[in-house]
């Protein structure tokens, strides 16, 4: 299974970016995703996750009504659109699939994991 990740780069503080993440490898609309996040110095932290299906999804509080997860299986991609971007939302971003179709907030439970896209917010 292979993910990467894109769309990372410098955005000023209430700006917008949205992040994709294309997987191969595997039969991508059976399986949850989500995206984490490291911070330098921080560990790794849950932002948001979906389930097989996109119906169900769970967002950190950090993240609640500014970040949107969505996933479209036709195209093997999953993505998470940023808006209203803080200085604190610096990290690199990490999407990450289960091998499970629901949803999970615990990086343990993720089996696989794209190689990380850099999001800078300069206040």
């Amino acid at each position: 299974v292979q993910l990467q990740a894109s769309g990372g780069g410098l955005v000023q503080a209430g700006g917008s970016l949205r992040l994709s993440c294309a997987a191969s490898g595997r039969t991508f609309s059976s399986y949850a995703l989500g995206w984490f996040r490291q911070a330098p110095g921080k560990e790794r932290e849950i932002v948001a996750a979906i389930n097989w299906s996109g119906g169900t999804t769970y967002y950190a509080d950090s993240v609640k009504g500014r970040f949107t997860i969505s996933r479209d299986n036709a195209k093997n991609t999953v993505y998470l659109q940023m808006n209203s971007l803080k200085p604190e939302d610096t990290a690199v971003y990490y999407c990450a699939m289960r091998s499970e179709s629901g949803t999970s907030a615990y990086y343990f439970q993720y089996d696989y994991w794209g190689q990380g896209t850099k999001v800078t917010v300069s206040s």
